[in-house]
């Protein structure tokens, strides 16, 4: 009791300095959670970006697609017809990006003849609800998958996958349990969704903050509780056996570029790897962007090549 009464009462100089900072580690703590707290609801409620498109003037007589989640709502996807009974090629949009940044590489794969499928992942786009960096994103690309092979007018064995940061996550995730995926592109990958908070955190300016980054994960951790076992993605890599993947460093991201690296140094074969300067497609200049399309275009026409349409039973 007189411990108790001393540190209320504080009358010697070791209590009053022990109480000070008692007091500053509580205040720190608390500015820690709540700074923190903020953090990870800026993360997974990104800054959406919508651009008008009217599919009636754009070119490749694209349709739109509808599917349903359970707890997650409707999506609606655009299709882009290429040959008959072809392979399709589904692009996942990157982190704070979303479908309609993306229809120059629509338009380029389409072109050679391929399906072209793009949509939304939640929270992005036209779509509300949170981001949980790819651990859901990957159930909205499955329920994708499984509507377009249900199609008529396409292989539904055939499918290649391209995404960047969150929908590379996303590719990578259903990949490694999806034998329809015969080609795969992750550009700026990261193996564990928690990565991609550090790096918010750091991004924001406030990752040389004592525990700051640990708060904004153990936060986004019990957001995500549902998911707190399951392991990265690195672990099952070997999944991916047989399944041609390039995997693709941007030097400008360097936090994205050593995890990409990682991964493919523990990717099986067939792979590939390519470094390019700059990342985020979006953000390209013209010339990069035709070259980053081309480099696309290339690797799907080599590891998923277009079959002659073959006639309906």
């Amino acid at each position: 009791m007189q411990i108790f009464s001393e540190l209320r009462y504080p009358s010697r100089w070791y209590t009053k300095i022990l109480t000070l900072l008692l007091a500053l580690g509580f205040f720190a703590v608390l500015a820690t959670s709540a700074i923190s707290g903020f953090l990870v609801y800026r993360i997974v409620k990104p800054q959406r970006s919508a651009p008008e498109i009217s599919l009636a003037s754009f070119p490749g007589h694209p349709e739109v697609v509808d599917f349903t989640l359970p707890d997650l709502g409707r999506r609606e996807g655009w299709f882009f017809p290429g040959v008959r009974r072809g392979p399709t090629v589904v692009l996942c949009h990157g982190y704070e990006s979303s479908r309609g940044e993306l229809l120059t590489l629509v338009s380029d794969l389409q072109d050679h003849q391929y399906n072209v499928f793009v949509f939304d992942f939640a929270a992005h786009g036209a779509n509300s609800g949170v981001s949980t960096l790819g651990y859901r994103e990957a159930d909205e690309l499955r329920k994708a998958l499984d509507v377009l092979a249900a199609r008529g007018d396409l292989d539904p064995t055939r499918f290649g996958l391209w995404g960047y940061n969150l929908g590379a996550y996303a590719a990578l995730r259903e990949a490694e349990d999806d034998k329809r995926i015969r080609a795969l592109i992750l550009d700026s990958v990261y193996d564990d969704p928690q990565q991609m908070v550090r790096i918010g955190v750091e991004h924001n300016g406030l990752g040389a903050f004592p525990f700051m980054v640990r708060a904004a994960q153990r936060i986004f951790g019990y957001l995500n509780g549902v998911h707190r076992h399951d392991p990265p993605l690195s672990s099952k890599l070997a999944a991916l056996s047989g399944v041609h993947t390039l995997f693709i460093q941007a030097l400008d991201d360097p936090e994205l570029a050593a995890v990409t690296r990682d991964m493919f140094l523990k990717a099986p074969e067939p792979r590939d790897q390519a470094i390019i300067p700059h990342g985020n497609f979006v953000g390209l200049s013209e010339q990069e962007k035709r070259d980053y399309e081309n480099r696309v275009v290339s690797f799907f026409l080599l590891r998923l090549p277009v079959i002659t349409a073959r006639p309906l039973p």
